[in-house]
């Protein structure tokens, strides 16, 4: 029997290593399927629910043509759309979905709201992003790493995320790192490490593969992956700007970070939206405040000659999405 049938995904150690290859496997023969416009719908008359109390693109569009491709119906319910939290509470909510859907995406802020839908649903709840976990995100994450290292296992890779290491993309990467094996290091200002506990945890179980150091040189040495986020993330305040892009801007992925690899053939993962240059409203105004004229956490240059990867990875959520969904959904799955 499918052991991921009617699991959360809260966060990414809800799975085991085998489970999480199992989706990555699945994901790779969805991906060729919709290739050669040979798709089998999976998800016919499935009923999905998105509660996005946080804006997005590329997370619900993934849930969305997921669900088009397999057969599913959709409903979007941002936080102007229902009740959640204002007149009515998360248990009574998730009580009222469960009944008329099969599963349910959340994205939000407070992990403790996808804890408490998953706590109180005998339907999936699988977590689109909150503040301190990004599950469906390091799924897409892990297919573009073994797309474009074919030959080499997760046990000799090397990872290396920079920048803000306090997020939720670096605290996911570091429980998969865990779980599959691979390298990673995090290169951060002190300011912005992970908790101590967390850091203890991680030291502890992982002494051999993980690496937390302000030491940009020492910490980017023989990446096969330079991963980066933006600086502001969500629930930022405009007071905290200032003194955290002084602090983070010499963590900038440029090209001479890049060359302390000593990798020709290094790449570049961001999980987007990047603020690689000035054609946004946020990008134009922290250009002009602090002189960053070629992008904030990613230089425009190195942006753009690793666009086809960081495109893929983003493209790759829509395949990672649509496994999650089948794999969770379906009691026993068989692939032709």
């Amino acid at each position: 029997m499918n052991s991921l049938y009617k699991k959360h995904l809260l966060k990414i150690s809800d799975f085991t290593k085998n489970e999480i290859i199992t989706i990555i496997n699945l994901a790779n023969f969805l991906k060729k399927s919709k290739k050669k416009k040979q798709e089998k719908k999976y998800l016919k008359n499935k009923n999905i629910a998105l509660i996005f109390e946080q804006e997005s693109t590329r997370t619900r569009c993934a849930f969305e043509i997921s669900a088009f491709d397999q057969g599913a119906n959709i409903s979007y319910l941002g936080s102007k759309n229902i009740h959640l939290g204002y007149k009515e509470s998360i248990i009574d909510t998730v009580k009222v979905l469960e009944k008329m859907y099969n599963g349910i995406g959340y994205r939000g802020i407070n992990h403790e709201n996808v804890n408490l839908l998953s706590q109180n649903s005998k339907i999936p709840v699988w977590n689109a992003l909150t503040k301190i976990h990004h599950p469906t995100q390091l799924l897409a994450d892990i297919l573009t790493m073994q797309e474009y290292m074919p030959n080499k296992s997760f046990s000799e890779i090397q990872c290396t995320y920079i920048g803000d290491a306090s997020n939720n993309i670096a605290n996911t990467l570091l429980e998969a790192s865990l779980i599959l094996n691979f390298k990673l290091h995090l290169v951060s200002p002190k300011q912005y490490w992970p908790k101590i506990k967390i850091l203890k945890a991680a030291y502890k179980k992982n002494k051999n593969n993980f690496l937390c150091t302000d030491n940009i040189q020492k910490g980017v040495k023989n990446s096969d992956f330079i991963y980066t986020d933006v600086w502001i993330s969500m629930g930022d305040s405009n007071n905290s700007f200032d003194e955290k892009i002084q602090i983070l801007k010499k963590y900038q992925v440029n090209d001479i970070l890049l060359s302390l690899t000593n990798n020709n053939n290094i790449k570049v993962l961001h999980c987007l939206p990047a603020l690689h240059d000035k054609n946004t409203i946020i990008g134009k105004k922290i250009s002009k405040l602090y002189n960053l004229n070629d992008g904030i956490e990613i230089t425009n240059t190195v942006f753009q000659k690793n666009s086809k990867i960081i495109f893929t990875q983003s493209e790759n959520k829509l395949h990672t999405i649509k496994a999650l969904m089948i794999a969770t959904l379906k009691k026993n799955i068989e692939l032709k």
